[in-house]
């Protein structure tokens, strides 16, 4: 990664030169498997006589021209950077290379479909990889206007951000399509897709009165398993409610959305031309909790064509203008716009459960981040970014009032849009409409970070009355800011066989301790339970009898949000080291059958297999594994037949069976000797059963390529290599390793499918051998690799299924002897230190 990194500063003294009006973008993709041309005209002003650069990626560069004046590629041309010198008012560049294709999905992503032999292509540019295609100042803030023209077969659909026209035949089967300027946008958003995709197209009429083309894309051999007309409901239904509650119509010509191959994120916000993983294709039955999300992610890129496409951030440090909007606007529109309404309880559940994660991290930073370059922002989109900002804007929406929070967000719209803003901008539209001083609020959520952590103090006399009610609040030692918080309060009490909410109260809590008054004299209820509805960020504390009564009855209440808030507490809890790993199985073994919303489930029962694998104490590790399992199973079957609990259960229990017995159980219902009424054992699962039977050691590599070859596909493909790295020996392990370390051709996908098998837990014996290993590879790969590679490697083989003092002391050894290196990989190996150094607080926590 050398060589392509880009400061804050270098951007603000180029931005100081230089102002972008236009490019035009010529791409032949008819040159064959590794490489593409690239032709680019770009014209800007600039400070008469000042020098600097523009920003590259390619194999060779054959031509630059300035001003008509021949530069040398040779000396202007070096570490991704054409040098500028003797700029003009006006000036007009041309650059003429031969760029690559990537198999990492940065840049322009190339596949070859097993299937049938057929090539696609897709571009990710956000954040610097636009440069990977053409010549570009790659920065945000030197928005321009893009037009593409691209020459490839005929027979291919080539999709940009304006219309698609008409190709006009060039001879020999190969068409060029001319694209219409686009608007003045950033390059992180242009985008061009190729390849034989099919398509469905449909139309809606916007708020403007513009006829709005819609198209929904994907791959030959999965075009069967594309819903296409339940996608376009969904987009409708999302215009319409962005439209109206952002008071500022659709902003671009067209709207497509394309499913694509290989794709490293959920989607990407290509200014009408919307990306999006193949996760989202389903080709064998999924949980509802994938089908909300996607759902939720539809409607989290719509909201980008406003958040972040019209209008754009400055810098990266506000990422946040983006992403955390995005999140919380697509969650408000899903649950009042289409048919999953308890969307914020899915929030809850997952965006809220990362955004504590993240926010305890020692890599923590402000919503508003301090980003001084390409490889912080790159790090940055994390949870943080995403749910932690959602999370505030949600609070901040109820503390302004709705209303005015969305006049503001419309007026924010209106006065720049096409343009860059900064925090300020939208703040300051916000004070505008609620009359409200947002700076201390900002000052607090914004820019500081850390997660309070609020409990109830409870006293009572002996009837069993409350005599004082208060709430503590405290900080971490390295973020000690003490927020205010607008916050409910539940009283749950036992009523015959349900779980009730008897009393509730809302409040402002600010500073260390906020006493109730208007709580005493209330009987004490068998379960308290802070930050009732939701309103807060900040993790809560169950006392000791609402702790022993979720762990008895949770599954008792009967409203969603409730419980996912109790299962919230009671994981934090655990994780922080104040409750038993071992009671939270039984927590979650006792309740989870009850639990009706999908998100709940789906997280619950991976921190479920967390606490089993990495927080039981070592001593009772194996017996709560194997209880885990068996419960798992238990718990499958007794679920609803064809439920999607049960579907859950019984891919959880694969996940979780660390025994032969429990194993033989997975084989016999893989191979139909056992059954389970309402469960087909089709493509996805049977490979997910699979993946459990080698990390078992109960097939052979020559299982996996059977498998393989009766489902030669792309998915097939990820799922095969993750069960070969799951393979419990160190021959196959190593094996693994060469293909990932030693070798650098593996496509993104299965880089990460391939890591994700090498530390299954139930190989957890022979990861030992690959610490030293892994230690060594660190800075080779992060000085060899893309990011996005580098990642996928450094977190997804880190053994932190070993979780113990051994891996901890090693990873603090590297981070003691380098610490000049960059400091995002250094970012990197702290958190997965992070993990460690938790586990082994809980796992003694256990032992007690």
């Amino acid at each position: 990664m050398p060589g392509e990194n880009l400061t804050r500063i270098e951007a603000q003294e180029r931005r100081a030169i230089v102002d972008t009006q236009s490019y035009e973008i010529a791409l032949d993709l008819t040159k064959g498997a590794e490489v593409f041309g690239s032709r680019t005209v770009v014209r800007f002003t600039a400070t008469p006589g000042a020098s600097t650069f523009i920003d590259l990626i390619a194999r060779d560069v054959r031509e630059i021209t300035l001003n008509g004046r021949t530069i040398d590629p040779t000396t202007a041309f070096a570490d991704s950077r054409i040098a500028l010198d003797g700029l003009e008012a006006e000036n007009e560049l041309v650059v003429d290379a031969d760029t690559l294709y990537t198999n990492t999905g940065e840049g322009l992503h190339r596949f070859v479909d097993p299937v049938d032999g057929e090539v696609y292509l897709y571009s990710q540019f956000e954040v610097p990889d636009s440069r990977r295609v053409f010549a570009v100042f790659e920065q945000p803030d030197l928005k321009a206007t893009f037009q593409f023209t691209v020459t490839a077969p005929a027979a291919w659909k080539v999709v940009s951000n304006s219309p698609s026209p008409e190709p006009a035949a060039a001879g020999d089967g190969v068409a060029t399509w001319t694209f219409e300027p686009t608007p003045r946008i950033s390059s992180y958003i242009t985008a061009l897709i190729a390849g034989p995709y099919e398509v469905t197209t449909s139309e809606l009429t916007s708020s403007s009165g513009r006829v709005i083309p819609l198209g929904v894309y994907g791959r030959k051999s999965l075009w069967q398993h594309l819903d296409a007309d339940y996608i376009f409901d969904k987009t409708r239904q999302g215009f319409a409610y962005f439209e109206e509650k952002f008071g500022f119509p659709y902003p671009f010509a067209k709207y497509d959305q394309l499913f694509v191959p290989e794709f490293n994120a959920g989607a990407m916000e290509n200014a009408g031309a919307v990306t999006f993983a193949e996760t989202y294709v389903f080709r064998s039955k999924v949980t509802d909790a994938v089908k909300e999300r996607r759902v939720v992610t539809i409607l989290h890129e719509l909201a980008h064509m406003w958040f972040g496409d019209l209008v754009t951030m400055k810098w990266w440090n506000d990422l946040w203008l983006n992403e955390s909007f995005a999140e919380w606007a697509s969650t408000i529109a899903t649950a009042e716009a289409t048919e999953w309404t308890e969307a914020w309880t899915t929030f809850n559940a997952m965006e809220k459960t990362w955004a504590y994660r993240q926010d305890q991290l020692p890599s923590t930073h402000p919503v508003v981040a301090e980003i001084n370059d390409l490889e912080d922002v790159q790090v940055n989109f994390d949870g943080i970014t995403y749910a932690k900002g959602g999370s505030v804007l949600k609070q901040l929406a109820a503390w302004v009032g709705i209303e005015e929070f969305f006049a503001g967000v419309a007026a924010y719209f209106q006065k720049h849009q096409w343009a860059n803003a900064e925090a300020a901008d939208l703040l300051a539209e916000l004070e505008a409409t609620s009359g409200r001083d947002l700076s201390t609020w900002s000052k607090k959520w914004l820019d500081t970070a850390g997660v309070n952590t609020l409990s109830p103090e409870i006293t009572t006399d002996h009837d069993g009355l409350i005599t004082r009610f208060a709430i503590v609040q405290t900080a971490p030692a390295d973020y000690p800011t003490i927020r205010p918080h607008r916050l409910g309060v539940g009283f749950y009490s036992l009523q015959g066989d349900a779980l009730v909410r008897v009393h509730h109260v809302e409040l402002d809590v600010d500073g260390d301790l906020t006493e109730v008054p208007e709580l005493k004299g209330i009987a004490r209820p068998d379960l308290v339970l802070l930050n009732d509805e939701d309103l807060a960020y900040a993790k809560i504390r169950l006392d000791e009898r609402s702790l022993q009564t979720a762990i008895d009855h949770l599954a008792k209440i009967s409203d969603p949000l409730a419980r996912s808030l109790v299962w919230g507490a009671a994981w934090d809890q655990t994780r922080d080291a104040e409750a038993s790993a071992t009671d939270y199985l039984d927590l979650v073994l006792r309740n989870i059958a009850s639990e009706t919303e999908s998100t709940t489930v789906r997280t619950t029962l991976a921190q479920l297999q967390l606490a089993a694998n990495s927080y039981v104490a070592p001593a009772t590790r194996a017996a709560a594994r194997e209880k885990v399992a068996d419960g798992l199973w238990a718990l499958a079957q007794d679920a609803e037949a064809g439920s999607d609990n049960q579907l859950q259960f019984v891919t959880a229990f694969a996940s979780a069976a660390s025994t032969p017995s429990q194993w033989q159980t997975v084989k016999a219902l893989r191979d139909g000797e056992v059954s389970l009424d309402g469960l087909e054992i089709d493509t996805d699962l049977s490979w997910a059963l699979l993946v459990s039977l080698a990390a078992g050691g109960v097939v052979e590599a020559s299982d996996i390529d059977a498998a393989l070859a009766a489902d030669n596909t792309a998915k097939g493909g990820e799922f095969a290599a993750q069960a070969k790295a799951a393979l419990p020996n160190v021959a196959a392990r190593q094996v693994a390793w060469a293909s990932l370390i030693e070798k650098d051709d593996a496509p993104n996908t299965i880089v990460r499918a391939a890591a994700l098998g090498f530390t299954h837990p139930a190989g957890v014996s022979v990861l030992g051998e690959f610490v030293a290993p892994y230690f060594d590879m660190l800075l080779p790969i992060w000085n060899s690799r893309s990011y996005q590679i580098g990642q996928y490697l450094i977190v997804g083989l880190y053994p932190a299924a070993l979780a113990n003092v051994e891996l901890r002391d090693a990873t603090r050894a590297w981070l003691a002897a380098n610490a000049d290196a960059a400091p995002a990989l250094r970012r990197l190996v702290n958190e997965n230190l992070a993990g460690v150094e938790r586990a082994l607080a809980v796992q003694e926590r256990d032992a007690q």
